[in-house]
């Protein structure tokens, strides 16, 4: 099987997905432009030479604007995947992405849907505040939204596959340092997220999470980059003679509570890790169901390890003392030893 990055599997799921339905295009900032680098981290390199301009579309630097435009297109029939240069501009498309997209066919009672992806960079990698958030759990709190978060190659072609043929509105969240994008648009400190794609086609279903590895005294729940400062943590957590599971949960909504439960009720620990910040984080959420339906398994309280309640500093030294690293996991878990 051929061995893929993050972003030649997104790329390889939009090429899949624009060949097998008519319905399916790609709008976005400089998705397209000839001679440019296929948008802000490479995925659509080279889709406009095969599918021509009509079918990736370049806007211009107007979120709210393509945001309007891939609404109406998928109320029309369209499966439009939308892109987004960094998370932090879907809020200059609040009102579409509150309002819109996610209220259609709940407000129409089924009669209209709103079939389309929007993609978008997440995480913080040296670019500042307004650059640099996650921001999973503004639309985790939005009904109407499925939200999926791949954390390698394998899971970005299977779960974007899913969200094309959705006939819901889906947000794809790739974090930025897992593209494994090269030259112009490389990432200082990427991770190697790729993986081997079978040449079969393949689908991933939401509300399905992936145990990452297995073990018997805690269970830290990550998504996105997290999985892997996890992992780093879980060897040195080994060392402490403390084995830790590792759940990817894959989609935040829907979510795989059951997958969760089992591995709390086999290690009584749970620590929840992601990269947003800690008061009102998707592992907030996570924690309260915890607490309400498998508390009687639990030997010490849902643990959080977070970003601080801060913006995201520019300063390399700082950023790498904001976003949650192996260390900092490490001693969440021995917290609860």
């Amino acid at each position: 099987m051929p061995k893929l990055t993050y972003g030649e599997a997104l790329r390889q799921a939009i090429k899949e997905e624009m060949e097998r339905d008519e319905r399916v295009f790609c709008i976005g900032e400089d998705i397209g432009i000839e001679g440019g680098f296929g948008g802000a981290f490479t995925v659509t390199l080279g889709l406009s030479e095969i599918f021509g301009h009509e079918r990736i579309l370049d806007t211009p630097i107007s979120e709210a604007g393509l945001t309007g435009v891939a609404i109406g297109a998928a109320l029309m029939g369209m499966r439009p995947i939308a892109d987004v240069q960094y998370c932090d501009f879907l809020f200059c498309a609040m009102d579409q992405m509150i309002n819109e997209a996610p209220k259609i066919r709940y407000m129409s009672g089924g009669a209209f849907s709103v079939p389309m992806v929007m993609r978008a960079p997440v995480g913080a990698t040296a670019r500042g505040a307004q650059h640099a958030q996650s921001v999973e759990s503004y639309f985790a709190h939005c009904p109407g939204w499925k939200i999926a978060c791949p954390s390698n190659a394998y899971d970005a072609k299977g779960l974007l596959k899913t969200a094309v043929r959705d006939d819901n509105p889906v947000l794809v969240f790739e974090h930025k340092k897992l593209y494994g994008a090269k030259g112009i648009r490389k990432v200082e400190g990427a991770i190697d997220a790729s993986s081997e794609i079978p040449d079969e086609e393949y689908t991933i279903p939401f509300g399905q999470a992936r145990v990452v590895r297995e073990g018997k005294d805690v269970t830290i729940l990550a998504n996105l980059r997290m999985v892997y400062e996890a992992g780093f943590a879980a060897e040195a957590l080994a060392e402490d003679g403390v084995d830790a599971e590792i759940i990817d949960p894959r989609t935040l909504n829907p979510f795989d509570y059951e997958t969760l439960y089992r591995s709390v009720r086999k290690t009584g620990r749970l620590v929840i890790v992601h990269e947003d910040t800690l008061t009102g984080g998707w592992g907030a959420e996570v924690a309260a169901k915890v607490m309400e339906d498998v508390f009687d398994y639990l030997d010490a309280p849902v643990k959080r390890v977070c970003a601080p309640d801060t913006p995201a500093p520019f300063s390399p030294p700082m950023e790498e003392f904001y976003v949650p690293g192996k260390e900092r996991i490490r001693q969440g878990v021995l917290s609860q030893q």
